[in-house]
Protein backbone atom coordinates (compact mmCIF):
# COMPACT_ATOMS: atom_id res chain seq x y z
CA UNK A 1 0.00 0.00 0.00
CA UNK A 2 1.29 3.31 -0.54
CA UNK A 3 3.09 5.70 2.45
CA UNK A 4 0.26 7.41 3.90
CA UNK A 5 0.60 10.31 6.08
CA UNK A 6 -0.76 13.88 6.61
CA UNK A 7 0.22 17.55 5.11
CA UNK A 8 -0.41 20.56 5.80
CA UNK A 9 -0.12 24.20 3.48
CA UNK A 10 -1.86 27.92 3.42
CA UNK A 11 -4.12 29.07 0.93
CA UNK A 12 -5.28 32.53 1.78
CA UNK A 13 -4.44 33.16 5.13
CA UNK A 14 -6.24 29.57 5.86
CA UNK A 15 -4.75 26.11 6.62
CA UNK A 16 -6.00 23.31 5.00
CA UNK A 17 -4.94 19.46 5.31
CA UNK A 18 -4.82 16.34 3.58
CA UNK A 19 -3.65 12.69 3.37
CA UNK A 20 -0.57 12.34 1.47
CA UNK A 21 -0.33 9.29 -0.72
CA UNK A 22 2.23 8.14 -2.90
CA UNK A 23 3.28 4.32 -4.10
CA UNK A 24 6.80 6.19 -5.07
CA UNK A 25 7.53 6.40 -1.46
CA UNK A 26 7.93 10.10 -2.69
CA UNK A 27 8.30 11.98 1.02
CA UNK A 28 5.52 14.18 2.41
CA UNK A 29 6.24 18.00 0.69
CA UNK A 30 7.78 20.15 3.48
CA UNK A 31 6.94 23.09 1.38
CA UNK A 32 3.78 23.50 -0.93
CA UNK A 33 2.81 26.82 -2.97
CA UNK A 34 -0.32 26.65 -4.70
CA UNK A 35 0.07 26.86 -8.91
CA UNK A 36 -2.24 27.67 -11.99
CA UNK A 37 -2.01 28.07 -15.74
CA UNK A 38 -0.15 31.40 -14.98
CA UNK A 39 3.11 29.86 -13.47
CA UNK A 40 6.10 29.86 -15.97
CA UNK A 41 7.29 26.99 -16.73
CA UNK A 42 10.74 27.75 -15.84
CA UNK A 43 9.67 28.68 -12.35
CA UNK A 44 7.77 25.73 -12.05
CA UNK A 45 10.97 24.06 -12.78
CA UNK A 46 13.20 25.65 -10.43
CA UNK A 47 10.57 24.84 -7.12
CA UNK A 48 10.29 21.55 -8.46
CA UNK A 49 14.43 21.49 -8.14
CA UNK A 50 14.34 23.15 -5.03
CA UNK A 51 11.69 20.79 -3.70
CA UNK A 52 8.80 22.91 -3.12
CA UNK A 53 5.83 21.22 -3.98
CA UNK A 54 3.48 23.16 -6.10
CA UNK A 55 -0.62 21.96 -5.39
CA UNK A 56 -2.07 22.71 -8.71
CA UNK A 57 -5.28 24.97 -9.12
CA UNK A 58 -5.57 25.50 -12.82
CA UNK A 59 -6.83 23.82 -15.59
CA UNK A 60 -6.05 19.91 -15.46
CA UNK A 61 -4.80 19.60 -18.92
CA UNK A 62 -2.41 22.85 -18.38
CA UNK A 63 -0.60 20.43 -15.38
CA UNK A 64 -0.33 17.76 -17.89
CA UNK A 65 1.75 19.96 -20.40
CA UNK A 66 3.48 21.72 -17.50
CA UNK A 67 5.00 18.23 -16.33
CA UNK A 68 5.91 17.47 -19.85
CA UNK A 69 7.58 20.77 -20.11
CA UNK A 70 9.31 20.00 -16.64
CA UNK A 71 10.48 16.97 -17.79
CA UNK A 72 12.06 18.10 -21.11
CA UNK A 73 13.88 20.59 -19.12
CA UNK A 74 15.07 17.95 -16.59
CA UNK A 75 16.38 15.60 -20.07
CA UNK A 76 17.90 17.97 -21.97
CA UNK A 77 21.60 17.72 -22.05
CA UNK A 78 24.23 20.00 -20.60
CA UNK A 79 26.01 21.89 -23.36
CA UNK A 80 29.31 20.88 -21.49
CA UNK A 81 28.34 17.37 -21.52
CA UNK A 82 27.19 17.26 -25.55
CA UNK A 83 28.50 14.36 -26.84
CA UNK A 84 28.33 13.82 -30.85
CA UNK A 85 26.54 10.61 -31.49
CA UNK A 86 29.78 9.09 -33.02
CA UNK A 87 31.35 9.73 -29.45
CA UNK A 88 28.73 8.38 -28.12
CA UNK A 89 28.42 5.02 -29.81
CA UNK A 90 32.53 4.72 -29.79
CA UNK A 91 31.47 4.98 -25.76
CA UNK A 92 29.47 2.46 -25.70
CA UNK A 93 31.28 0.06 -27.99
CA UNK A 94 33.59 0.60 -25.34
CA UNK A 95 31.56 -0.59 -22.36
CA UNK A 96 30.38 -3.41 -24.27
CA UNK A 97 33.76 -5.32 -24.57
CA UNK A 98 33.85 -5.08 -20.68
CA UNK A 99 30.09 -4.63 -19.51
CA UNK A 100 28.93 -1.46 -17.48
CA UNK A 101 30.32 -1.04 -14.33
CA UNK A 102 28.63 -1.33 -10.97
CA UNK A 103 29.17 2.40 -10.84
CA UNK A 104 27.30 3.17 -14.02
CA UNK A 105 24.54 1.25 -13.13
CA UNK A 106 23.96 3.30 -9.53
CA UNK A 107 24.50 6.10 -11.33
CA UNK A 108 21.87 6.06 -13.30
CA UNK A 109 19.42 4.84 -10.35
CA UNK A 110 20.52 7.64 -8.73
CA UNK A 111 19.29 10.22 -11.81
CA UNK A 112 16.12 7.96 -12.51
CA UNK A 113 15.63 8.41 -8.53
CA UNK A 114 16.28 12.40 -8.70
CA UNK A 115 14.20 12.74 -11.58
CA UNK A 116 11.38 10.98 -10.23
CA UNK A 117 11.15 12.96 -7.31
CA UNK A 118 11.77 16.66 -9.07
CA UNK A 119 8.71 15.31 -11.54
CA UNK A 120 6.92 14.29 -8.49
CA UNK A 121 6.53 17.79 -6.97
CA UNK A 122 3.35 18.66 -8.90
CA UNK A 123 0.23 17.56 -6.67
CA UNK A 124 -3.21 17.34 -7.25
CA UNK A 125 -5.91 17.22 -4.40
CA UNK A 126 -8.50 14.59 -4.85
CA UNK A 127 -11.36 14.84 -2.79
CA UNK A 128 -13.74 11.76 -1.08
CA UNK A 129 -14.58 8.94 -3.16
CA UNK A 130 -11.96 10.38 -5.37
CA UNK A 131 -13.00 12.74 -7.54
CA UNK A 132 -11.02 15.70 -8.66
CA UNK A 133 -12.51 19.00 -8.66
CA UNK A 134 -9.88 21.07 -11.43
CA UNK A 135 -11.32 22.05 -14.60
CA UNK A 136 -10.86 19.63 -17.80
CA UNK A 137 -9.84 17.25 -15.46
CA UNK A 138 -10.51 12.97 -16.21
CA UNK A 139 -12.82 11.02 -14.06
CA UNK A 140 -9.98 8.70 -12.14
CA UNK A 141 -12.60 6.71 -9.50
CA UNK A 142 -11.98 3.47 -11.26
CA UNK A 143 -8.21 3.98 -11.37
CA UNK A 144 -7.63 5.22 -8.02
CA UNK A 145 -10.27 2.44 -6.25
CA UNK A 146 -8.12 -0.30 -8.13
CA UNK A 147 -4.99 1.16 -6.52
CA UNK A 148 -5.99 2.78 -3.42
CA UNK A 149 -9.29 1.56 -2.24
CA UNK A 150 -12.22 3.38 -0.63
CA UNK A 151 -11.03 6.94 0.71
CA UNK A 152 -13.60 8.75 2.10
CA UNK A 153 -11.45 11.97 3.10
CA UNK A 154 -9.24 14.39 0.63
CA UNK A 155 -6.22 13.37 -0.34
CA UNK A 156 -2.63 15.05 -2.24
CA UNK A 157 -1.07 12.78 -4.77
CA UNK A 158 1.33 13.56 -7.40
CA UNK A 159 0.18 14.20 -11.12
CA UNK A 160 2.92 11.85 -12.39
CA UNK A 161 1.32 8.84 -9.88
CA UNK A 162 -2.39 9.89 -10.80
CA UNK A 163 -1.52 9.46 -14.61
CA UNK A 164 0.46 5.94 -14.06
CA UNK A 165 -2.81 4.73 -11.92
CA UNK A 166 -4.63 5.92 -15.46
CA UNK A 167 -2.10 3.99 -17.53
CA UNK A 168 -2.51 1.35 -15.44
CA UNK A 169 -6.30 1.12 -15.54
CA UNK A 170 -6.13 1.17 -18.97
CA UNK A 171 -3.51 -1.50 -19.36
CA UNK A 172 -6.27 -3.63 -16.97
CA UNK A 173 -9.04 -2.99 -19.23
CA UNK A 174 -7.24 -3.60 -22.57
CA UNK A 175 -5.33 -6.21 -21.18
CA UNK A 176 -1.78 -8.08 -22.66
CA UNK A 177 -1.76 -10.55 -25.65
CA UNK A 178 -0.39 -13.40 -24.62
CA UNK A 179 0.68 -15.15 -27.61
CA UNK A 180 2.61 -18.23 -25.64
CA UNK A 181 -1.27 -18.86 -24.56
CA UNK A 182 -3.11 -18.26 -27.86
CA UNK A 183 -1.46 -18.17 -31.34
CA UNK A 184 -4.45 -16.11 -32.81
CA UNK A 185 -3.74 -13.46 -30.40
CA UNK A 186 -7.70 -13.74 -28.68
CA UNK A 187 -6.20 -14.76 -24.60
CA UNK A 188 -4.86 -11.82 -22.83
CA UNK A 189 -3.67 -11.16 -19.62
CA UNK A 190 -4.81 -8.63 -17.54
CA UNK A 191 -2.32 -7.10 -15.30
CA UNK A 192 -3.47 -4.94 -12.27
CA UNK A 193 -1.59 -1.75 -10.66
CA UNK A 194 1.41 -2.54 -8.84
CA UNK A 195 1.36 -5.92 -10.87
CA UNK A 196 4.03 -6.67 -13.43
CA UNK A 197 2.87 -6.58 -16.93
CA UNK A 198 3.99 -9.59 -18.88
CA UNK A 199 4.55 -7.52 -21.93
CA UNK A 200 8.19 -8.72 -22.66
CA UNK A 201 7.45 -12.27 -24.58
CA UNK A 202 10.49 -13.68 -24.99
CA UNK A 203 10.52 -15.52 -21.79
CA UNK A 204 7.04 -16.77 -22.07
CA UNK A 205 7.99 -18.50 -25.31
CA UNK A 206 10.84 -20.00 -23.29
CA UNK A 207 8.03 -21.78 -20.86
CA UNK A 208 5.64 -22.48 -23.77
CA UNK A 209 7.95 -24.31 -25.54
CA UNK A 210 10.71 -26.13 -23.20
CA UNK A 211 10.40 -29.89 -22.84
CA UNK A 212 8.38 -31.27 -20.21
CA UNK A 213 9.79 -32.93 -17.39
CA UNK A 214 9.30 -37.25 -17.86
CA UNK A 215 7.94 -36.78 -13.74
CA UNK A 216 5.30 -35.13 -15.14
CA UNK A 217 3.75 -38.62 -16.21
CA UNK A 218 3.80 -39.85 -12.99
CA UNK A 219 2.54 -36.89 -11.14
CA UNK A 220 0.89 -33.84 -13.92
CA UNK A 221 1.43 -31.22 -10.51
CA UNK A 222 3.74 -28.05 -10.65
CA UNK A 223 4.52 -25.01 -8.94
CA UNK A 224 4.31 -21.64 -9.96
CA UNK A 225 6.60 -19.67 -7.42
CA UNK A 226 5.72 -16.14 -6.95
CA UNK A 227 3.30 -16.15 -9.50
CA UNK A 228 2.28 -12.08 -10.17
CA UNK A 229 -0.36 -11.81 -12.91
CA UNK A 230 -0.43 -15.98 -12.86
CA UNK A 231 0.67 -15.90 -17.11
CA UNK A 232 3.30 -19.02 -16.33
CA UNK A 233 0.72 -20.66 -14.37
CA UNK A 234 -1.90 -20.34 -17.44
CA UNK A 235 1.08 -21.38 -19.45
CA UNK A 236 1.84 -24.73 -17.57
CA UNK A 237 -1.86 -25.01 -18.00
CA UNK A 238 -2.30 -25.08 -21.33
CA UNK A 239 0.43 -26.82 -22.00
CA UNK A 240 -1.63 -29.78 -20.17
CA UNK A 241 -0.15 -30.03 -16.64
CA UNK A 242 -3.33 -31.03 -14.67
CA UNK A 243 -2.46 -29.31 -11.07
CA UNK A 244 -0.55 -26.28 -10.61
CA UNK A 245 -0.28 -24.20 -7.77
CA UNK A 246 0.82 -20.55 -8.00
CA UNK A 247 2.25 -19.06 -4.97
CA UNK A 248 2.68 -15.28 -4.23
CA UNK A 249 2.87 -13.19 -1.02
CA UNK A 250 1.56 -9.57 -2.51
CA UNK A 251 -2.41 -8.97 -2.01
CA UNK A 252 -2.41 -7.18 -5.03
CA UNK A 253 -1.19 -9.97 -7.32
CA UNK A 254 -3.14 -12.45 -5.42
CA UNK A 255 -6.00 -11.15 -6.69
CA UNK A 256 -4.69 -10.42 -10.10
CA UNK A 257 -3.63 -13.88 -10.55
CA UNK A 258 -6.94 -15.30 -9.35
CA UNK A 259 -9.35 -12.76 -11.68
CA UNK A 260 -6.63 -13.82 -14.79
CA UNK A 261 -7.13 -17.97 -14.31
CA UNK A 262 -11.05 -17.68 -13.47
CA UNK A 263 -11.43 -15.18 -16.64
CA UNK A 264 -9.48 -17.84 -18.93
CA UNK A 265 -11.15 -21.05 -17.64
CA UNK A 266 -8.49 -22.29 -15.70
CA UNK A 267 -9.39 -21.84 -12.05
CA UNK A 268 -10.24 -25.49 -11.11
CA UNK A 269 -6.69 -26.37 -12.71
CA UNK A 270 -5.22 -23.81 -10.80
CA UNK A 271 -4.87 -23.00 -7.43
CA UNK A 272 -3.49 -19.86 -5.94
CA UNK A 273 -2.25 -19.69 -2.82
CA UNK A 274 -0.35 -17.30 -0.20
CA UNK A 275 2.67 -19.01 0.32
CA UNK A 276 6.47 -17.12 0.62
CA UNK A 277 7.62 -19.32 -2.04
CA UNK A 278 7.21 -22.78 -2.17
CA UNK A 279 3.89 -24.41 -0.88
CA UNK A 280 4.67 -27.62 1.86
CA UNK A 281 4.58 -30.40 -0.69
CA UNK A 282 6.21 -31.36 -3.46
CA UNK A 283 5.88 -31.27 -7.71
CA UNK A 284 7.54 -32.63 -10.82
CA UNK A 285 7.87 -29.11 -11.96
CA UNK A 286 8.42 -25.90 -10.56
CA UNK A 287 8.73 -22.49 -12.45
CA UNK A 288 10.30 -19.60 -10.60
CA UNK A 289 10.76 -16.21 -12.70
CA UNK A 290 12.08 -13.87 -9.87
CA UNK A 291 13.38 -10.46 -10.30
CA UNK A 292 16.51 -10.14 -12.55
CA UNK A 293 18.17 -7.34 -10.89
CA UNK A 294 20.14 -7.55 -7.62
CA UNK A 295 19.24 -3.62 -6.02
CA UNK A 296 16.54 -2.17 -3.66
CA UNK A 297 13.75 -1.51 -5.12
CA UNK A 298 12.76 2.50 -4.58
CA UNK A 299 9.13 2.12 -4.52
CA UNK A 300 6.42 -0.88 -4.39
CA UNK A 301 5.98 -0.77 -7.77
CA UNK A 302 9.16 -1.62 -8.84
CA UNK A 303 9.51 -5.37 -6.73
CA UNK A 304 8.82 -7.28 -9.78
CA UNK A 305 12.38 -5.66 -11.07
CA UNK A 306 14.79 -5.37 -8.16
CA UNK A 307 15.29 -8.05 -5.47
CA UNK A 308 17.83 -6.72 -2.68
CA UNK A 309 20.81 -8.69 -2.72
CA UNK A 310 19.05 -11.71 -4.90
CA UNK A 311 17.08 -13.10 -2.09
CA UNK A 312 14.00 -14.58 -3.72
CA UNK A 313 16.50 -16.33 -5.97
CA UNK A 314 18.50 -17.51 -3.86
CA UNK A 315 15.26 -18.78 -1.85
CA UNK A 316 13.96 -20.88 -4.69
CA UNK A 317 17.33 -22.63 -4.90
CA UNK A 318 17.89 -23.16 -1.96
CA UNK A 319 14.32 -24.53 -1.33
CA UNK A 320 14.05 -26.42 -4.28
CA UNK A 321 15.46 -29.79 -3.90
CA UNK A 322 13.49 -30.13 -0.97
CA UNK A 323 10.08 -29.97 -2.87
CA UNK A 324 11.23 -31.54 -6.19
CA UNK A 325 9.59 -35.52 -6.81
CA UNK A 326 12.51 -37.40 -7.83
CA UNK A 327 13.54 -36.90 -11.30
CA UNK A 328 11.55 -33.22 -11.01
CA UNK A 329 12.97 -30.47 -12.81
CA UNK A 330 13.24 -26.78 -11.37
CA UNK A 331 12.76 -24.25 -13.84
CA UNK A 332 14.64 -20.86 -13.14
CA UNK A 333 13.79 -17.76 -15.68
CA UNK A 334 16.50 -15.50 -15.68
CA UNK A 335 18.13 -13.01 -17.61
CA UNK A 336 21.79 -12.50 -17.33
CA UNK A 337 21.14 -8.44 -17.48
CA UNK A 338 22.57 -8.50 -13.58
CA UNK A 339 25.74 -9.82 -15.08
CA UNK A 340 26.39 -7.03 -18.05
CA UNK A 341 25.80 -4.60 -15.10
CA UNK A 342 28.28 -5.64 -12.97
CA UNK A 343 25.71 -6.97 -9.90
CA UNK A 344 25.96 -10.69 -10.07
CA UNK A 345 28.42 -12.63 -11.82
CA UNK A 346 27.65 -15.78 -13.35
CA UNK A 347 29.81 -17.69 -11.14
CA UNK A 348 28.02 -16.52 -7.93
CA UNK A 349 24.80 -17.64 -9.68
CA UNK A 350 26.75 -21.51 -10.42
CA UNK A 351 28.15 -21.73 -6.78
CA UNK A 352 24.57 -21.30 -5.15
CA UNK A 353 23.18 -24.02 -7.19
CA UNK A 354 26.23 -26.45 -6.60
CA UNK A 355 25.62 -25.26 -2.74
CA UNK A 356 21.81 -26.14 -2.85
CA UNK A 357 22.38 -29.81 -4.31
CA UNK A 358 21.68 -29.11 -7.65
CA UNK A 359 22.82 -29.51 -11.06
CA UNK A 360 22.06 -27.88 -14.39
CA UNK A 361 20.30 -30.34 -16.96
CA UNK A 362 19.79 -28.05 -19.75
CA UNK A 363 19.62 -24.28 -20.79
CA UNK A 364 17.67 -22.76 -23.45
CA UNK A 365 17.90 -18.88 -24.23
CA UNK A 366 16.31 -16.41 -26.30
CA UNK A 367 17.38 -12.78 -27.42
CA UNK A 368 14.72 -10.04 -25.95
CA UNK A 369 13.41 -7.68 -28.71
CA UNK A 370 11.56 -5.18 -26.22
CA UNK A 371 12.32 -1.26 -28.18
CA UNK A 372 15.13 -0.14 -25.73
CA UNK A 373 17.58 -3.04 -26.67
CA UNK A 374 18.26 -0.84 -30.01
CA UNK A 375 18.24 2.67 -28.53
CA UNK A 376 21.71 4.10 -28.57
CA UNK A 377 20.81 6.97 -25.90
CA UNK A 378 19.98 4.42 -23.04
CA UNK A 379 22.77 5.00 -20.55
CA UNK A 380 22.55 1.35 -19.85
CA UNK A 381 22.60 0.36 -23.84
CA UNK A 382 25.35 -1.78 -24.12
CA UNK A 383 24.02 -4.06 -20.84
CA UNK A 384 20.81 -4.56 -22.63
CA UNK A 385 22.11 -4.81 -26.06
CA UNK A 386 24.29 -7.96 -24.90
CA UNK A 387 21.38 -9.18 -22.70
CA UNK A 388 19.95 -13.25 -22.86
CA UNK A 389 17.15 -14.53 -21.04
CA UNK A 390 17.62 -18.30 -20.19
CA UNK A 391 15.44 -20.94 -18.90
CA UNK A 392 17.59 -22.94 -16.55
CA UNK A 393 16.30 -26.68 -16.16
CA UNK A 394 18.20 -27.92 -12.81
CA UNK A 395 17.78 -30.79 -11.27
CA UNK A 396 18.84 -32.67 -7.69
CA UNK A 397 22.83 -33.61 -7.83
CA UNK A 398 22.89 -37.48 -7.74
CA UNK A 399 23.99 -38.98 -4.32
Amino acid sequence: MPDKSTVTWLEGEQTHSALWYSENRLLPPKKIVLADDTIPADDAYRLACEGTALLWRGDFQNARQLLQAIARRIDRPRKKKRVSKKNMQEKLNDNASSAITNDVFNLHRLAQSQRSRTLGQILIRVDPNHQIALRRAPTVVEACYEAFGEINEPYLVSLRELLGLVGAHEWRKKGVVIRALDANGTLRIYPHYGVFSPIRGEYLELVANAVLPKALSLNSTAFDIGTGSGVLAAILAKRGIEKIIATEIDTRALICAQENLLQLGLSEQVTVAEYDLFPPSKAALIVCNPPWIPARPSSALERAIYDPESQMLRGFINGLAAHLEANGEGWLILSDMAEHLGLRSRAELMTWIENAGLIVLGKESIKPHHPKVSDATDPLHAARAAETTSLWRLGILPA
